[in-house]
C-alpha cells in the first residue's frame, strides 16, 4: 500500500469513529487526555499517533467492537510503519577475503615415560572417572528432590499478573508545551505525536517535568484491585550542563486533568493524588482525584497520569503498582520501555524557543521554571 494511502486509510477510520460518536474534538480530547488540535490532526491524516493506545481508547469510547478495533490497529500499524520507517539503502556486499594458506598438521609424537601406564590404560581409567562422576551427579540431584521437595516447587514460575498496562512517557502539557534538555542544537521541534522519536534521536532529557500516562486494564472479567502507586528513584546526579529547548510557547487548556504529582527532589518521593478541573462548560466542575484502592477489569480500564518534577537533581526513576485479585497479590514495575524515566532540572540553564518566521532557535531572556 502506498505511503499516503496507508495514512489516509487510518485517518478515514478515525474520522468514522469521531462522526459516529458525535462529540466535538474538544470533548473527546478531554476524555483521551489530548488536545483538540492533536485529535484533529489524527482525523485529517496530518500526523499518526506514536502509540496505538490512544487510538484504542478512542475506539472504546466510541463503542467500537472487537473486530473494528483489530482493523483499526492494522491500519495504524501500516500508517506508522510506512510514515516513520523508510526502507534502508542496501548495504554493499563485502569483498571476498582470500583464505590464508593452511598450515600442515603436525603428527602427534608418542613417548613412553617410565613408571606411567600406557595410553590405552590411561584412556580406560579416564572413562571410568567420567562414568563415576555422572552417576554421582544424578544421585545428588535425585536425593535433593526427595529430601527437599519444597525447594523444587519454589522455583516454579509464578503465573502472570491478571492485568495489562501501556505507558506513554513523552507527553506535552495540554498537548502543546514541553521542555527538553539537549546537549547540541537540535533540529526544529516536532509535533507532539512525534516527540518520542525526536527525543530519542537527539538524546534529549525531560526538562523540569516528566508526564507519564499509564493505562491499566484487567485481562478478564475478574476485578483487579489496584492498591497503591510507589515511586522509586534509582539514581540522583548533578544538573546537566545542557541548554533547555521549549517545544512551543506553552498554551492554556480548558481542562486540568486529575493526576498524581511527584517531587523527585524529596528523599522519599510519594505520588500525591490531585483533583483536576474542567472549565469548558458554563460552570466549571472538579474532576475528583483517583484514590486507592480501586478496581479495573477488561471492561473497565483506568488511566493514571503522573507529573514528576525535579528542580535540583538529574533523577532516574520508575513506578511500582501494587495489585490484588482472587487471593493473589503482586507488584508490577512501570518503566520507560525497560529503562528508568529521567527528569533533570532546567533552572539556570540557557533557554531557547523556536522562531518559526526565521526558522531557527532563539535564545530567551529568562530560563523556564
Amino acid at each position: 500500500m502506498p505511503k499516503d494511502a496507508a495514512v489516509e486509510e487510518f485517518a478515514r477510520l478515525v474520522r468514522a469513529l469521531k462522526a459516529r460518536d458525535g462529540r466535538s474534538y474538544e470533548a473527546l480530547g478531554r476524555r483521551l487526555s489530548v488536545s483538540a488540535s492533536t485529535l484533529h490532526r489524527y482525523c485529517s491524516g496530518a500526523t499518526v499517533p506514536e502509540e496505538f493506545a490512544v487510538v484504542d481508547r478512542l475506539a472504546l469510547l466510541c463503542g467500537a467492537d472487537e473486530e473494528e478495533r483489530r482493523a483499526l490497529e492494522v491500519a495504524w500499524s501500516r500508517a506508522d510503519r510506512t510514515r516513520r520507517r523508510p526502507a534502508p539503502a542496501p548495504e554493499p556486499e563485502p569483498e571476498p577475503v582470500p583464505e590464508p594458506p593452511s598450515e600442515p598438521e603436525l603428527e602427534p609424537v608418542h613417548a613412553r615415560v617410565p613408571g606411567l601406564p600406557s595410553g590405552r590404560r590411561r584412556r580406560r581409567w579416564a572413562w571410568v572417572g567420567v562414568v563415576c562422576g555422572a552417576l554421582a551427579a544424578v544421585a545428588t540431584v535425585t536425593l535433593g528432590a526427595v529430601l527437599l521437595p519444597g525447594k523444587t516447587r519454589e522455583r516454579a514460575a509464578e503465573p502472570p499478573a491478571p492485568l495489562t498496562w501501556t505507558v506513554a512517557s513523552h507527553l506535552w502539557k495540554n498537548g502543546c508545551g514541553h521542555t527538553y534538555l539537549v546537549e547540541r542544537t537540535p533540529p526544529p521541534p516536532p509535533e507532539s505525536a512525534d516527540a518520542l522519536s525526536w527525543a530519542a534521536a537527539q538524546g534529549a532529557v525531560d526538562g523540569g517535568e516528566t508526564l507519564v500516562r499509564v493505562s491499566v486494564q484487567g485481562k478478564g472479567a475478574a476485578a483487579v484491585v489496584l492498591q497503591a502507586l510507589h515511586v522509586r528513584v534509582v539514581e540522583r546526579g548533578a544538573a546537566l550542563p545542557w541548554a533547555a529547548y521549549r517545544m512551543g510557547g506553552g498554551c492554556g487548556g480548558a481542562v486540568t486533568p486529575r493526576r498524581f504529582e511527584v517531587d523527585l527532589d524529596r528523599p522519599r518521593p510519594v505520588a500525591r493524588a490531585l483533583d483536576g478541573y474542567d472549565a469548558s462548560g458554563q460552570e466549571g466542575r472538579t474532576l475528583p482525584a483517583v484514590s486507592f484502592p480501586y478496581t479495573v477489569s477488561a471492561a473497565e480500564p483506568e488511566e493514571l497520569l503522573v507529573s514528576a518534577g525535579a528542580a535540583r537533581c538529574d533523577c532516574r526513576w520508575y513506578l511500582e503498582l501494587e495489585w490484588s485479585s482472587e487471593g493473589r497479590r503482586g507488584t508490577v514495575r512501570i518503566t520507560d520501555g525497560g529503562v528508568p524515566f529521567r527528569t533533570a532540572p532546567v533552572t539556570g540553564r540557557p533557554s531557547f524557543e523556536y522562531d518559526t518566521a526565521n526558522r531557527r532557535w532563539s535564545r530567551q531572556e529568562a530560563s523556564p521554571s
